[in-house]
């Protein structure tokens, strides 16, 4: 495949909205089935998630390849799970309205991106929008507002106790856990250590953002038309069964079955040590680090 912009990259697979029937070329990638120590194909993942209720699809968010692997899987477990339903990192709680109302075909794609606080690279997401207003797949927006994100970091999880009742419905019931152990190593980590975190009011934010995503998928597992989630997110959220899967698991009954994917590109690509990985996921999608982004 000859790649030329990055930008193009995802476009030019989705160019016919109206039949979205392209396919990612499957030499940009390799899956790995980390229970079953052998290399699948995209088919082979839809089938293995039939036993599974909530399947986090953990991404970087500028891997092109990783996006259409996205709406690809979403396409191939509706074709053969009853109740498919997709949830979104992309979109805020506060937005569940006016995303309802375009998947209804209520309010038009430009009322969408006037109304809802859209991505910088909401196109790399609009195909499974566009599939799932089509299908009539029901598609969550999980994330926490940004707003409540931002006061958490600027004065602690404490401070969202004085929120109205409306604005506390938007996000995870108080108060919140701040997952501690490795997932709290992990973020500092991230961070460049625990010096460069300043205090843990950033990290009680990371875990508003865990919980809420979290939480509103327990809800949405509930509704009658709901009975197989497909979650987006950046992978830190969900990389190790940390971040919002743990949370996840304090939401929602021993019985779901949760699975997690891991997904990035990786100079090994061609020479994969899968034992490295295995950690990270129950299934790893490594993805050609030679292959444009998108942004």
């Amino acid at each position: 495949m000859n790649i030329m912009k990055p930008t193009l990259f995802c476009v030019a697979l989705f160019i016919q909205l109206g039949t979205l029937s392209a396919q990612v070329d499957d030499s940009l990638y390799t899956i790995y089935d980390t229970q079953k120590k052998t290399e699948i194909t995209l088919q082979e993942l839809a089938n293995a998630l039939g036993e599974v209720d909530v399947a986090f699809f953990g991404e970087e968010h500028n891997d092109s390849v990783a996006h259409v692997l996205q709406y690809e899987l979403l396409k191939a477990m509706n074709e053969r799970y009853d109740g498919m339903a997709l949830s979104m990192e992309m979109f805020v709680s506060d937005d569940q309205l006016v995303l309802n109302e375009y998947l209804a075909d209520l309010i038009t794609e430009q009322n969408l991106s006037k109304d809802a606080v859209l991505w910088a690279n909401y196109d790399d997401y609009r195909p499974l929008v566009e599939y799932a207003k089509e299908e009539g797949i029901p598609v969550l927006a999980a994330n926490a507002p940004s707003r409540y994100t931002n006061r958490v970091t600027r004065a602690g999880l404490g401070s969202l106790e004085v929120l109205d009742k409306p604005a506390k419905r938007l996000l995870a019931p108080l108060p919140i856990d701040t997952l501690t152990g490795r997932y709290h190593e992990k973020f500092a980590g991230l961070m460049g250590g625990h010096e460069g975190m300043g205090s843990m009011k950033i990290y009680q934010s990371q875990n508003l953002w865990d919980a809420t995503m979290a939480y509103r998928i327990s809800r949405f597992s509930k509704e009658k038309n709901v009975r197989k989630i497909l979650h987006l997110n950046g992978r830190f959220h969900s990389d190790e069964h940390l971040g919002t899967v743990a949370h996840l698991r304090t939401y929602v009954p021993r019985r779901t079955s949760i699975a997690n994917i891991s997904c990035f590109p990786d100079e090994r690509f061609d020479q994969p040590d899968w034992a490295s990985f295995a950690h990270l996921g129950d299934f790893i999608i490594l993805t050609n680090p030679a292959t444009p982004k998108t942004f």
